[in-house]
């Protein structure tokens, strides 16, 4: 099965965005992807949509960011893309009338429920500036968890 990774890979370009004094090309970043620049486009226009990326037409044009890293979140940037599914595991109903099926229905459903607020809970607690510190700690070979 295949994972969702736009979530790291936008959180991954925003802090590139934030770190340069000039726009971010939807070629550069498709380069530093390994993905077609419309999939780039595509994608960061749904942060645009949202508030956090601006871009600009033309020479010297590019995406820039809207918002100081201090005022996003990963939660922000997870609904902006779209809040996809946590977790790739899902429950069986082939046989909606079975009492078994149903108690392990149920079990996991209040599982993942549970977990789902503890993880997006923890994405609303951590903005973009936390990483960007992070990633300034580890560049000067000192390692810090956000």
């Amino acid at each position: 099965m295949r994972t969702d990774t736009r979530l790291s890979r936008m959180l991954h370009v925003l802090i590139h965005i934030a770190r340069h004094d000039q726009p971010a090309t939807s070629d550069t970043i498709a380069q530093m992807l390994g993905t077609n620049p419309v999939v780039v486009r595509r994608t960061m226009a749904l942060l645009k949509e949202e508030g956090y990326v601006r871009s600009e037409k033309g020479h010297r044009g590019g995406w820039t960011l809207a918002k100081p890293l201090t005022q996003i979140t990963l939660l922000d940037i997870h609904q902006a893309l779209g809040s996809s599914s946590l977790f790739a595991i899902g429950l069986s109903t082939d046989h909606p009338e079975c009492l078994v099926e149903q108690a392990v229905n149920a079990a996991l459903t209040d599982a993942f429920n549970a977990a789902q607020a503890l993880l997006i809970a923890r994405l609303g607690s951590v903005t973009l500036e936390q990483l960007a510190q992070d990633f300034e700690a580890r560049f000067n070979g000192v390692e810090k968890r956000v």
